[in-house]
């Protein structure tokens, strides 16, 4: 028996993994969270898997899922919206797999901060603009930030940050943001991304929460910040440049302007 936790990824059906897709059609009993994961991702198990929103399960009752899967030798799928290994809750999971002497195993998904950027059309980093994300969130009841890691001090990077579960908090995140962002940073809102129901706004530091209505964000609202994210800041790699060499591709010297150059030296 063996438990397989699946990132599910940002919410369409077909940003999940093959492996994961594989696996879903594969077990016995999938556990998910109703709340977070669309139903349309369950299309990938099998016809005949037990299914079990977890939306209203406490760990214990979870625990017991594992446990009667245990005891019937069945493989388990849990499901977790984006990637496991962000804001998963899976840490306290695996804890008591440990205690139990079950094994598992971790399938790695599409973040919704990587959903977001593609909403958006935006690359997170630019040379010499900003070569750093940030993927925090403001404190909630069920999970508290440590103080060194507030908004209001990580903002210090001025780096590119992606903010989770931001929409019922825009104003303090803003305030907090402001401390050390310019107000004409770019600021994008992107509500679940990857859904049908996708909504995104677009604008900047100081134009956000005038631009906005108080409670038309809601919790799952991933907010990108930063100077990286302003297209008009054309700033380029020199991975791809006709003169950057590297292991697997080195510059073709001009033959002609070589010769022409020896040609003036002998002038001389």
């Amino acid at each position: 028996m063996k438990v397989y936790f699946i990132g599910a990824g940002p919410g369409a059906a077909d940003l999940i993994t093959l492996r994961g897709a594989r696996l879903l059609g594969s077990v016995d009993m999938v556990l998910y969270a109703g709340s977070l994961v669309p139903t349309d991702m369950l299309q990938h198990c099998r016809p005949d898997a037990e299914l079990i929103d977890t939306a209203q399960l406490d760990l214990e009752q979870q625990q017991a899922c594992y446990l009667r899967a245990q005891a019937a030798g069945k493989d388990v799928a849990r499901l977790h919206s984006g990637d496991p290994a962000i804001y998963g809750a899976t840490a306290e999971q695996m804890r008591r797999l440990d205690a139990l002497g079950i094994g598992y195993e971790i399938v790695p998904g599409v973040s919704s901060f990587t959903a977001a950027a593609a909403a958006i059309q935006s690359e997170l980093t630019k040379p010499e603009v900003s070569q750093s994300v940030i993927l925090t969130r403001v404190s909630g009841r069920a999970s508290a930030v440590p103080e060194l890691e507030s908004i209001a001090r990580l903002a210090e990077h001025r780096a590119t940050m992606c903010i989770f579960l931001s929409g019922p908090h825009l104003k303090k995140i803003v305030a907090d943001l402001s401390l050390h962002y310019p107000q004409e940073t770019p600021v994008n809102l992107v509500y679940r991304a990857s859904w049908p129901e996708q909504k995104i706004y677009q604008g900047t530091l100081g134009t956000v929460l005038q631009d906005t209505k108080r409670g038309a964000w809601n919790l799952t609202t991933m907010m990108l910040v930063g100077a990286a994210l302003d297209k008009s800041v054309a700033a380029e790699s020199s991975l791809y440049s006709k003169d950057f060499t590297h292991l697997f591709r080195v510059v073709k010297k001009d033959k002609s302007k070589a010769k022409a150059k020896a040609a003036g030296g002998d002038a001389a």
